[in-house]
């Protein structure tokens, strides 16, 4: 017999209960002793602290850290409650805990008890109010341990909406509300922030009350509730003198509030009980919670509402402060970055900026696109020391420093170099100085040609137009700052038509425990299994590959905190069309470590080559044509390489261009000769070669048809 039917047959759940996400997943029995739709379903644990006893829901997590701790399988009861609060049915689950931290899960069966039900409970269940038959000593331990799990809800809660979740979900012990609203100050009136139980639809009609301005108090009228703090309504008052408001009965509202008791009654409710929300000695608003039933606001009951009241004035305050801060990052997000990419004709442009988590998300990265004249434009990209306010102020200082630059017509070298003076005169809070690291490319977008500065910055990617992604080492120097008086190189590359420059900060690489080699590694696996077509969605599986989709990046209790800001700026030069795979690199006379460069740039180049054999012997002649360059001539050398047609059956073709008018000539060395071995090897290793003289010089190239290697060599 499968699993499957023994389950069925036995009437057993099976549930599953994320702590790192606060979700419950449950077969089709679970979910129906739980009291939810009979199928397969994935919950938040808000639903499941509303169905199951405050009690048993305290003693269920009790037994996950019990698990926890003792590797075992551990069982407990849990009562079910309905809609009303009353028992519906007792449930057995047996729970085992996997994970570590906070990936931490429970996973478990649920069974319903049918039989050896305790007698008082049994009593309970018949009274249909446990409640109603429960000693007072039992009562306020149910007091105390809804408070500590009412505690605990309100101070993991993130954002407004958090809080009002979670208190309209709170089922009090010993009485229950049907219906709250948490009210909030807005100059002199009171304004609705919240509500529970009170349905908007079919409420829109505005009436005019006595001593209040603006609609009814009836929070069901509105949201934008529009109140006064000196009308004559409870929770006004409430507010004005820093005590509670205990209305126990319909007759006792309309005795003391006539002139709101019309608005009020419609609604059918029975008690009501207005509570001032305080936090650090201020009246911040009022919470309602009103009842179903006359209450009598017996000494403990008044002492859970206040308590709760304390709690929900407490989180709210934090709340208030935490989505002050979201929003001054937001605005100063949009101030310091582009809100949008911005449109540069002939090219394709997407950018990303993912802030770190906690706190003020916004940090020091940042990215540019800078208009130029002549069809040209600047593309920059940068990461300020530090995160926060102070790392993202000197960053917009930075950014405007790097416009004015490039406005005046600077090139490339001359930008960071300015730069760089200008961050170093720039002092920090303590009296120091921060550095930056920036890569600022300026393009041509008729052909394609950059030219690329570098400050301690990662290098750049291009994504090739049959999908093949490499680095392109570029010269660099100092992060800006460190030395103002610092020249920096420039390099010059050539994007062709359908290939892609990736620019990103190290927050993208390094992410997840790699460094800029295996980050790059992993960012080249997204680049190749990517279609690419898209290059907005092509960003965004670069940002997915490092924090995964925007569903498991939501903010809250369990967010992963962001090790590092990241910003992504992508280009592309679109062309329709089959394309060659090609690369171009300059070397220049003082940069003889470059030769090394080049020869990685061509194995990245034939990464999926057939023969290994003849790629050892392709890297082989480009240097030896590179250092013929640079040991025979003055001129600096321009290396063209070329990969056409067909995986197993393509061409590759490397050209070395110089300006000398010497031309190469082929010569049988002596034992002794230190030259003439460079057109040797391309003799015995290439499948053809030669030499084109030009007006200003020739060019020395080689070609090899490729020939897989059979795999029974």
């Amino acid at each position: 017999m499968r699993t499957e039917d023994v389950l069925a047959a036995s009437e057993t759940g099976l549930w599953r209960w994320d702590q790192a996400t606060g979700t419950a997943t449950m077969d089709a029995i679970a979910a129906r002793l739980m009291g939810l739709p009979p199928r397969f379903v994935t919950v938040g644990e808000s639903e499941i602290r509303a169905r199951v006893h405050v009690e048993d829901f305290i003693e269920l997590q009790r037994l996950g850290t019990l698990a926890l701790a003792e590797r075992r399988v551990v069982e407990g009861r849990m009562r079910i409650l309905d809609a009303d609060g009353r028992v519906l049915r007792r449930l057995r689950t047996r729970i085992r805990v996997v994970g570590e931290g906070v990936n931490i899960v429970m996973a478990g069966v649920l069974m319903q008890v049918v039989e050896g039900m305790p007698e008082e409970e049994a009593a309970e269940a018949a009274s249909g109010h446990p409640e109603l038959s429960r000693p007072a000593g039992d009562w306020r331990l149910s007091r105390e341990a809804f408070l500590l799990d009412a505690g605990r809800a309100l101070a993991e809660a993130r954002t407004t909406g958090e809080v009002l979740r979670v208190v309209s979900s709170l089922a009090l012990p010993g009485f229950t509300p049907d219906g709250m609203c948490v009210f909030g100050i807005k100059g002199d009136e009171l304004s609705l922030i919240g509500r529970h139980g009170y349905p908007l639809e079919g409420c829109t009609e505005r009436r005019e009350v006595p001593g209040h301005r603006g609609p009814a108090p009836d929070p069901g009228l509105d949201l934008d509730l529009d109140l006064g703090l000196d009308s004559d309504y409870p929770a006004a008052e409430a507010i004005r003198s820093g005590r509670a408001v205990y209305l126990p009965s319909p007759a006792e509202y309309r005795r003391r509030y006539p002139a709101a008791w019309p608005f009020v009654r419609a609604f059918g409710r029975s008690a009501w009980a207005y509570l001032p929300l305080t936090a650090g000695g201020r009246t911040i608003g009022a919470w309602m919670v009103a009842f179903p039933e006359p209450v009598a606001f017996t000494p403990d009951e008044r002492s859970v509402l206040t308590t709760v009241a304390r709690m929900l004035a407490q989180s709210l305050a934090r709340t208030h402060v935490f989505e002050s801060e979201r929003a001054l990052a937001t605005d100063l997000q949009q101030t310091m970055a582009p809100t949008t990419t911005p449109q540069v004709p002939g090219l394709l442009l997407a950018g990303r900026y993912v802030p770190t988590g906690g706190g003020l998300q916004i940090g020091g990265d940042w990215y540019d696109v800078i208009p130029l004249p002549s069809q040209r434009a600047a593309l920059v990209i940068g990461d300020v020391q530090g995160h926060g306010v102070r790392a993202a102020a000197v960053m917009a200082q930075l950014r405007i420093a790097l416009r004015a630059y490039a406005a005046e017509g600077h090139r490339p070298d001359a930008v960071l170099a300015r730069a760089s003076r200008f961050l170093a005169g720039v002092e920090d809070e303590d009296g120091g100085t921060r550095f930056a690291t920036c890569l600022y490319v300026e393009v041509d977008t008729r052909t394609g040609s950059l030219e690329v500065a570098r400050a301690g910055h990662p290098d750049v990617g291009v994504r090739l137009a049959d999908g093949t992604s490499v680095l392109r080492p570029t010269e660099g120097g100092p992060p800006l700052g460190i030395d103002p008086d610092w020249a920096y190189p420039t390099t010059r590359l050539v994007l062709q038509p359908d290939e892609t420059l990736v620019m990103c900060t190290d927050g993208l690489l390094e992410t997840g425990g790699h460094d800029l080699e295996t980050g790059w590694a992993r960012l080249r696996r997204v680049l190749e299994a990517h279609p690419g077509d898209d290059l907005e969605k092509l960003a965004d599986a670069l940002i997915d590959a490092v924090y995964g989709p925007p569903s498991h990046r939501s903010v809250g209790p369990h967010t992963d905190r962001r090790e590092d800001d990241i910003a992504l700026l992508m280009l592309r030069r679109p062309e329709h069309g089959r394309v060659p795979r090609r690369a171009v690199l300059s070397v220049a006379q003082a940069e003889p470590a470059r030769i090394a460069e080049a020869r990685h740039q061509l194995a990245e180049l034939l990464h999926d080559w057939g023969s290994q054999e003849q790629l050892d012997g392709a890297v082989l002649m480009l240097s030896e044509l590179l250092t013929n360059v640079l040991v025979h001539t003055d001129s600096d050398a321009v290396l063209v390489t070329e990969l056409t047609g067909q995986p197993g059956e393509r061409l590759l073709r490397v050209a070395v261009t110089d300006t000398s008018d010497v031309m190469p000539h082929r010569r049988e060395p002596g034992e002794l000769a230190s030259s003439g071995r460079g057109l040797l090897l391309m003799e015995v290793l290439a499948d053809a070669w030669g030499v084109d003289p030009r007006g200003d010089g020739k060019t020395t190239w080689f070609e090899l048809r490729e020939r897989p290697e059979r795999l029974d060599d």
